[in-house]
């Protein structure tokens, strides 16, 4: 199977034409939920902040008296600054309907993985932690330990991650250069586990999983089981739920007529 990758730039997304002034109050029919493909480099607050804005001045563009902070916008489940992909968004009543996205829905990953390094992030973005030879590792081998990473497991979350200790996210307290404990195992489902290709270092896997699941975890801890080291390199979710990558909203088609469309559909 051919290496699938997945980023994004934002170099087109600030180019848009003006929309024609409209008597119509668009933001009252701009409810439901829609996926949209985040780039890489942005964090899902970010991506948001931006699509609040842009409604924002496309509706007062029509003639509607709004402000960005009336318009409800939410996302369905953090997707890494370092991530691409879908992330599901709900806007207006929408907003309702995120938790059960969030917490109920099977989410596909295609990740990335670079053997015989780990990080203290357990990606790129981290100080290299540990360094182990990776030349004993064959393919059999990896196939034959990621069979023992299906199904429900106990995972620890990586400690620079969203996960909050005192009402404050662990990420933030650790480069504040506070000593941040990780969090006790939880229990993560993963529903399959497919090695896409594997040419050491680098290998590629698709993972389909549920809720509160860390893929940068998962590399990390192949790494281990191999008796090496492993790190995250490139990740992308190509679904959440119904929401497929195909679907999803590049940058450039963050507008109102296309935002509007999409919740409709």
């Amino acid at each position: 199977m051919p290496v699938i990758h997945c980023s994004m730039d934002m170099e087109h997304a600030e180019n848009r034409p003006e929309m024609p002034p409209s008597s119509i109050d668009p933001l009252s029919r701009l409810s439901g939920v829609f996926a949209v493909h985040k780039p890489v480099g942005w964090t899902s607050a970010d991506v948001v902040r931006k699509i609040r804005g842009v409604l924002c001045t496309e509706m007062r563009s029509r003639g509607a008296q709004v402000r960005a902070r009336s318009i409800k916008l939410g996302h369905g489940g953090t997707l890494d600054r370092s991530a691409a992909g879908v992330l599901v968004l709900g806007l207006g009543k929408g907003t309702k309907q995120l938790h059960d996205l969030l917490n109920t829905t099977q989410k596909r990953y295609i990740a990335e993985g670079l053997l015989g390094k780990a990080t203290d992030t357990y990606d790129t973005g981290g100080e290299i932690t540990e360094e182990k030879p990776f030349d004993h590792v064959t393919e059999d081998t990896f196939r034959q330990t990621m069979d023992t990473f299906t199904g429900e497991q106990m995972q620890v979350a990586p400690i620079y991650s969203a996960l909050k200790v005192g009402g404050e996210r662990m990420s933030d307290r650790v480069r504040r250069g506070e000593t941040v404990e990780p969090k006790p195992p939880r229990s993560v489902v993963v529903h399959s586990l497919e090695l896409l290709s594997f040419h050491p270092p680098h290998f590629q896997l698709g993972v389909t999983c549920g809720a509160g699941f860390y893929v940068r975890s998962l590399v990390h801890d192949l790494g281990h089981a191999v008796d090496s080291s492993a790190h995250l390199i490139s990740l992308c979710r190509v679904q959440q739920g119904l929401f497929t990558l195909e679907q999803a909203l590049p940058p450039e088609k963050w507008t109102l007529p296309d935002i509007e469309a999409a919740v409709n559909t």
